[in-house]
């Protein structure tokens, strides 16, 4: 069985039955969204732009949670981790998760995920301070989880390799003889626990400000600051989360192709490369803002063309050769986690795109960028999610993909293509987004995006409920 040889094997299945469930909710918020602005059915405002900020939080953290349940496992092939630090994080990150829904749905909170200072301070009366102060210590929670569980893989790794740059691989970028060089997964995590723990940090720092400006109106914080600090944490957090879940491809497709995924100095070099684009390149979400010095907004355009560089020489291109020529059986999990390779490379073309000034200017308020994101997501990070968690539970044998699985499969990949085409095309035809309601010309890319996004959740429930029916009969 696959699981047998893995410790805490039982964690990470809890952990990836509850991502699935809050992937499935999390996209029928989504759904609802689209139909209300179909005008297939009827949100109040205040209703939906709630929904939005629950989608917008709930995917961004799931999507962070399945990839660290990914990260941690394959880590536990080549490190002894404690079980207690996974199960503290993952109990902060449920009480995070209580503390955001009660805010919204309780409280009213509907200021996105962003949090944008004052914003949280000044409703207008849509929500009061208590909301505020609840969706923001949610987040605290959820940071303070998963720095827990960075400090315990930081330290895991230092002490099996003696210290960080050797695990970054630089023995290999120097040429230098090692007997120990670190796998492709240990090189991967000690990148993301060295950039999401700065990320982290200074997410905390604007939200603790943020919750004193709450209880003290009187203590300020410059705003421009503060949304460089959320802009930073937030770019940063949800990229870790496909760096995280590619451990996969570099764990489980040399299953199928026989050929194992070796670190060597390309590899090396890319991810210590990656280590610095991921924190320069959040710029490109602050283009619009006039008032940044202008040498950030250019640096911000440069590297959104280069940071897709990495990515696409080393994991997609290696993936292309992994699988050329070699017979790999195609089933559920094998299909998932090239589309997710796929469906990331294709991603950093839009995003690439709205990272051009020129672009930005007319684009960034528009479909386009929910469709630049959601390629990243639908075919990036969930598909690997989700082919993580069919191999978990593919037992011994592997064969082709059959039946439900296949049905599946196509629904989902017909619905996620489909779902973010109409979102580029909506961007491209000047529709805004995060309006709540639609004007009449816009009812066509709104419809045909609601049926898609339904074919999306249709897929994706049928990828829970095989997860969990198949649990029971694995035997990991």
């Amino acid at each position: 069985m696959t699981t047998a040889h893995t410790p805490q094997a039982g964690a990470v299945k809890l952990t990836m039955i509850l991502s699935g469930a809050v992937f499935a909710l999390m996209m029928i918020f989504g759904l609802a969204m689209r139909a209300a602005q179909a005008q297939w059915i009827e949100l109040d405002p205040a209703i939906f732009y709630q929904l939005l900020t629950a989608h917008g939080a709930g995917m961004v953290g799931t999507a962070a949670l399945s990839g660290a349940a990914i990260l941690w496992y394959f880590c536990g092939r080549h490190l002894t981790l404690s079980a207690g630090i996974f199960w503290a994080f993952l109990g902060l990150f449920l009480l995070g998760v209580v503390l955001i829904l009660s805010a919204i749905f309780l409280g009213g909170f509907g200021g996105a995920w962003t949090f944008l200072f004052p914003l949280p301070a000044n409703s207008g009366g849509a929500w009061g301070p208590a909301a505020a102060a609840a969706f923001m210590l949610g987040y605290t929670s959820i940071g303070v989880g998963f720095l827990l569980y960075y400090l315990e893989l930081g330290r895991r790794i230092r002490a099996r390799y003696g210290n960080l740059t050797r695990a970054l691989g630089w023995s290999l970028i120097l040429g230098k003889a090692d007997d120990d060089v670190p796998p492709p997964t240990i090189i991967a995590a000690t990148s993301v626990t060295i950039f999401n723990s700065i990320g982290i940090v200074l997410g905390a720092a604007v939200l603790v400000a943020s919750l004193v400006h709450l209880l003290v109106p009187g203590f300020e914080v410059n705003a421009l600051l503060a949304k460089n600090l959320i802009y930073f944490f937030g770019h940063v957090f949800i990229n870790a989360s496909i760096y995280m879940a590619v451990t996969a491809v570099y764990e489980i497709l040399p299953e199928y192709t026989g050929r194992p995924w070796k670190s060597n100095r390309v590899f090396a070099i890319a991810w210590n490369v990656v280590l610095i684009f991921v924190m320069a390149v959040y710029w490109h979400h602050l283009l619009q803002d006039v008032v940044m010095p202008p040498w950030m907004l250019v640096v911000g355009q440069l590297v959104s063309y280069f940071s897709g560089i990495p990515l696409i020489a080393v994991t997609a291109f290696s993936t292309f050769l992994y699988i050329r020529g070699s017979k790999m059986t195609w089933d559920l999990a094998s299909s998932l986690l090239v589309l997710s390779v796929a469906g990331w490379s294709i991603g950093s073309i839009p995003a690439s795109i709205d990272g051009m000034i020129s672009v930005n200017k007319v684009m960034h308020n528009t479909m386009w960028v929910p469709g630049h994101f959601h390629t990243y997501l639908l075919l990036g990070e969930v598909a690997m999610a989700f082919g993580f968690m069919a191999w978990l539970v593919r037992g011994k044998a592997i064969s082709e993909m059959v039946g439900l699985d296949r049905v599946a499969f196509y629904t989902y990949l017909a619905g996620a293509s489909g779902f973010i085409l109409v979102f580029l095309f909506s961007g491209a035809a000047s529709i805004p987004r995060r309006w709540a309601v639609h004007y009449e010309d816009w009812l066509t890319h709104d419809r045909i995006g609601t049926a898609f996004g339904a074919l999306v959740v249709m897929g994706t429930l049928l990828f829970v409920l095989r997860f969990v029916a198949r649990l029971g009969r694995s035997d990991g």
